[in-house]
């Protein structure tokens, strides 16, 4: 990936971390991917697992803005509870999948917890593959923020006894378009799902100034019928699950 490319990835890597929610548990919708440039055959997943890396600047005013990258690491299926390595998806060995995501939004800090909320239709999420034979990045789908919150708590037992790794979750989802090289890509249900949720966990950081965050994201597809609204719970899991995803950090295959 070129230097440009980079650089907007690890933006959108940290939009992606700041909306986390307790949300409650969403169906894992079946989806099939027929690997490009791989001798692989199709397979079906419920889920996209990864990490990101994101950028986050906190203004005086209650504000931010964040630009994140996600980097995916697994296919999950059999609901979300079996994970598929690169012998049977390519994934990391024939081909990558990463995903930038930027948005702006409003925080609070009380009693030591800091809350998040982003603004919807405030930024954007482009999902692309990386094809490691001719070192080109193809843009597979395209979206725009939905809704997103998340929680920052350096209080939790889980991040003061594990050097601040886990001190946090967000959730958020977004709108989700395939281009045509993404419907070749993402080939069932057709048509594809029109939103993607994502939820995740959040390494300690201080709200001030900029910070650079990174955890873990995962990713999950809906549908929603026309003129429905998510509830708050259920966007804030499946859009928590995209941002991991799309902010893990890409694996180089020509490094390796």
């Amino acid at each position: 990936m070129n230097a440009v490319s980079k650089t907007i990835i690890a933006c959108s890597i940290a939009a992606a971390s700041v909306f986390s929610t307790a949300a409650v548990a969403a169906p894992f919708n079946e989806f099939t991917v027929d690997p490009i440039n791989s001798n692989k055959a199709n397979f079906v997943a419920d889920k996209i697992t990864g990490n990101y890396t994101e950028q986050a600047t906190f203004n005086t005013d209650g504000t931010f803005n964040v630009s994140l990258v996600w980097t995916a690491g697994q296919f999950v299926g059999n609901g979300g509870n079996t994970a598929y390595g690169p012998r049977v998806t390519g994934l990391g060995s024939d081909y990558g999948l990463f995903a930038t995501y930027t948005a702006s939004g409003t925080y609070s800090v009380a009693g030591g917890i800091t809350t998040f909320n982003f603004l919807p239709n405030s930024g954007s999420l482009n999902l692309f593959l990386e094809d490691y034979d001719t070192e080109t990045n193809i843009l597979l789908a395209s979206g725009d923020p939905m809704s997103g919150e998340g929680t920052l708590n350096p209080g939790l037992s889980t991040c003061s006894a594990t050097g601040g790794i886990n001190c946090g979750s967000f959730g958020a989802s977004s709108t989700f378009e395939l281009t045509a090289a993404g419907s070749g890509f993402f080939v069932a249900p057709n048509p594809f799902y029109t939103m993607t949720f994502q939820s995740g966990q959040l390494n300690n950081f201080n709200p001030t100034g900029t910070q650079t965050i990174n955890g873990s994201l995962d990713v999950v597809f809906s549908t929603l019928p026309d003129g429905e609204v998510p509830e708050p719970a259920s966007v804030g899991l499946l859009g928590l699950g995209m941002l991991g995803l799309y902010a893990a950090r890409r694996r180089n295959k020509k490094a390796a």
